[in-house]
């Protein structure tokens, strides 16, 4: 079996303000999900141990003590599990993970996997590691085409008259899927930012940073299935039958890893 040789660092820390009423009282990765009413998070641990993703990270701040005392070590998962306060210092995506470099978790010689927590979703992660890895990138995204816009967009004359409304139309672009893959380098570019600015964001300011430095940045389509549980609406809407079929065989005893 061929090895990953990636960390994972899992964005936890958010207070989720689109989730309240629900996050006053949850952590927005602890929110209950699907049939079986498992956490959010564990569904995201899962999948990383699924694809050999064993040293992990959990970025957080808003609400830690739910995670952790559900978490522990990671050990029933068998994976290890280790917490990071976000910096008060820089905020933002962006600022958690170079909070994460500077207390020394990984280094400028590490792949990292960055996992937003509010996506539910079984991309192979080896898949994109090992394209990642094959390219010789610098920070690679990953994509989903046919993203459906949840609300209607006015199609409007010169004068602003409305002819008609297109009821949740898909995009022909792809759209980033809150998961992507770093060399810890990347990170040494993203310090000339945090000298300048208080917040940082992976995808608005590092990304683009580093494709201003000409550094290669990748995306990687794929048609797996993803969903954004980052809003009340989303929750609300989310399949519970979809989640069943996506997601049963990171609970299936006789699962193999890929």
């Amino acid at each position: 079996m061929v090895k990953c040789e990636a960390k994972a660092l899992v964005q936890c820390g958010g207070k989720g303000t689109r989730l309240r009423p629900i996050t006053y009282y949850l952590q927005k990765t602890m929110i209950p999900i699907g049939y079986s009413q498992k956490p959010l998070l564990e569904y995201v641990v899962r999948l990383l141990r699924f694809h050999d993703l064993k040293d992990i990270a959990f970025l957080v701040n808003y609400k830690t003590e739910q995670i952790e005392n559900y978490f522990s070590d990671g050990a029933k998962f068998d994976v290890k599990i280790r917490y990071i306060p976000d910096s008060k210092s820089i905020k933002g995506t962006g600022g958690s993970v170079l909070n994460a470099y500077k207390k020394g978790v990984f280094d400028e010689t590490d792949t990292l996997l960055v996992y937003y927590g509010d996506i539910l979703t079984n991309m192979k992660l080896k898949d994109l590691i090992a394209t990642h890895k094959r390219k010789g990138a610098m920070a690679t995204v990953a994509l989903a085409s046919g993203f459906e816009v949840r609300v209607g967009l006015a199609d409007m004359d010169e004068e602003g008259r409305i002819r008609g409304f297109i009821e949740k139309p898909k995009l022909e672009k792809p759209v980033s899927i809150g998961i992507l893959v770093f060399e810890g380098a990347a990170f040494n570019y993203a310090q000339e930012l945090a000298k300048e600015r208080r917040t940082l964001d992976l995808m608005g300011d590092i990304i683009p940073h580093l494709i201003k430095k000409d550094k290669p940045v990748y995306g990687v389509v794929s048609d797996a299935f993803w969903y954004d549980i980052g809003s009340t609406e989303a929750y609300e809407k989310l399949d519970k039958k979809k989640v069943k079929d996506a997601m049963a065989f990171l609970f299936s005893k006789t699962r193999s890893l890929v």
